[in-house]
């Protein structure tokens, strides 16, 4: 829609995570000298947490593209599981043939002799799980169980956990104490500073093909503002400001676009985070379970938290593809105008507008939701 108004070869502020536009921040050049560092010292447990949209995941596609090929990955995501599948959808994984019928211990059985095999052929094996804040307190003890499959010297699997703030308070509940000792390394993902933020962006527009800033520095402040620093925000914001500078036809992105989108989008503000490394490690007793009579217990409100983010996420996602509807009626107009030989097509252009009453309509339905929430 706006590549060819702006000179790119493709959109510079996608969504989904993608290894080759990985901005390599301070913060997440430490995470990622904790990760190399973690696989070559063959270290036990690492954890390395952030908040949403922070970058976790593209950080760990990029680790992983960085990997010898001799050593062996598993990457698992679905997190909500119980111990078995646990086990079996980290042997499906391996490449490891097994039978639904099989026991846990069979399971673990099978993977034991993978990695005594993978040992003596000197290939390490790295289990990444992300979205580790989902993990069930069993499927955590699972995992601990198979961090004990090692050698006199050396661990036989390095495992890595990825996710949440919520998987910190998770590990430092008494009942996860063991597990707790086996972290080696640990590390806070936590959002761009300004000078990052203007960074991260210059840095994707010129992948994508920009030939020139396309964004004003008065612009560039203004995403900092109001994206905090967070990656996913940051490119919702710069996806949007495209869109909406292509419809205005400004060559150049300026403050008064991102504060119409912020005022027209996303009324809301997000709040800074302090930017201290939260420790798994204490000399205070582990973090306190709330009782019945101190309110809704921490998983409740955890899962409170988790569905009003997907609201949030899903209300973004709404609310940009409703500006595509919109900005495609505009820009269908200004065609079918400059084509004299042919007369505007009303019919098509009906259509256009029921399918953008439609939209209102559900995010309409999801504002109310993040009301009730």
């Amino acid at each position: 829609m706006y590549l060819n108004f702006y000179g790119l070869k493709e959109k510079p502020f996608q969504l989904l995570p993608d290894p080759s536009y990985f901005f390599l921040s301070s913060k997440h050049k430490t995470a990622l000298n904790y990760l190399e560092y973690g696989i070559l010292n063959n270290v036990g447990f690492i954890v390395i947490t952030g908040e949403i949209g922070s970058g976790k995941t593209t950080l760990i596609k990029k680790f992983l593209s960085q990997l010898e090929k001799k050593i062996i990955t598993a990457v698992i995501s679905n997190t909500n599981v119980e111990s078995k599948e646990f086990l079996q959808m980290l042997l499906q994984e391996l490449g490891i043939e097994y039978s639904k019928e099989e026991t846990k211990a069979d399971l673990l059985n099978h993977l034991h002799h993978f990695l005594i095999e993978k040992y003596a052929s000197r290939q390490q094996v790295v289990l990444i799980v992300d979205e580790a804040q989902n993990l069930p307190s069993a499927v955590l003890e699972e995992i601990r169980m198979i961090s004990n499959l090692q050698t006199e010297k050396e661990f036989l699997i390095q495992i890595i956990l990825v996710g949440q703030p919520p998987l910190r308070e998770k590990l430092l509940h008494p009942s996860l104490e063991q597990f707790l000792q086996r972290v080696s390394l640990s590390y806070h993902l936590f959002p761009l500073n300004e000078q990052e933020t203007k960074d991260y962006i210059k840095h994707r527009l010129k992948l994508a093909g920009a030939r020139y800033p396309i964004f004003s520095e008065e612009a560039l402040k203004a995403v900092f503002k109001h994206s905090q620093g967070v990656p996913r925000i940051i490119n919702t914001l710069c996806e949007a400001a495209l869109v909406y500078g292509f419809a205005d036809e400004r060559r150049e992105i300026g403050a008064e676009i991102i504060e119409t989108i912020i005022e027209e989008l996303y009324p809301y503000r997000l709040k800074q985070p302090e930017e201290k490394q939260p420790s798994l490690w204490t000399t205070e007793s582990p973090t306190t379970v709330m009782k019945e009579s101190d309110g809704p217990s921490l998983h409740d409100m955890e899962k409170r938290l988790t569905n009003l983010e997907n609201t949030v996420y899903n209300l973004q996602r709404k609310e940009i593809f409703l500006l595509y509807k919109i900005i495609s009626l505009l820009e269908m107009i200004r065609t079918e105008r400059q084509e004299s030989d042919f007369p505007i097509d009303l019919q098509k252009i009906h259509n256009q507008i029921q399918k953008i009453y439609q939209l209102e309509k559900e995010v309409a339905e999801i504002k109310k939701a993040i009301k009730k929430e």
